[in-house]
């Protein structure tokens, strides 16, 4: 991710956002110079915009705290082997999008339910004002939700990790948002 003055503000927002019995990345020990960890490796500035519900839960951070400083995600999860899946068929790396999520905290469990209120609050504070006109490609209902609330044009698919499909039929899902998004960008 390249340094400019938006991302300075962002970061500014996301340190600033606080909800009681979250964690915020700082205090986990991820405070860094991007919005969100994942942005190590997805913090394309020009790229389409992919919006999860969050990144972590504080726990799992914190025990996998030296590949996640090295890599900002944890390969193995369901979530990001579909992403992987989904950027090898289009023909995409990872630095070629922005990932970030509907939510910038991390719940104190996890797989805690982060209440609808605290998700807009965080989008509110922060995500609506990375998307900057951007393509976005809203991954599962909290995504899609908070888009929707806040009047974000976006492609819905399921979440990566999202219980009933498989990993090819979630990866193809994800791969065609963004064959559309990239026939969308060339027709404008």
């Amino acid at each position: 991710m390249t340094d400019s003055p938006d991302r300075h503000i962002l970061i500014a927002r996301r340190r600033a956002f606080t909800r009681p019995g979250y964690v915020s990345y700082a205090e986990a020990g991820f405070d860094g110079p991007w919005v969100s960890p994942y942005q190590q490796s997805c913090g394309s500035t020009c790229g389409p915009v992919l919006i999860s519900y969050n990144w972590l839960d504080a726990p799992s951070a914190r025990t996998r705290k030296v590949e996640l400083m090295r890599l900002g995600y944890l390969p193995d999860m369901l979530f990001n082997r579909v992403l992987d899946r989904a950027l090898a068929d289009a023909g995409l790396a990872r630095n070629q999008i922005y990932l970030t999520h509907a939510f910038h905290l991390l719940p104190a469990t996890r797989s805690a339910q982060v209440p609808r209120r605290d998700i807009e609050a965080s989008f509110d504070a922060i995500t609506r004002h990375e998307v900057a006109g951007r393509p976005v490609i809203a991954l599962g209902r909290a995504a899609q939700s908070a888009c929707c609330r806040f009047g974000i044009p976006h492609l819905p698919v399921s979440h990566p990790s999202a219980r009933g499909a498989n990993l090819r039929s979630k990866a193809a899902q994800i791969t065609m948002a963004l064959q559309n998004l990239s026939h969308l960008e060339h027709a404008a």
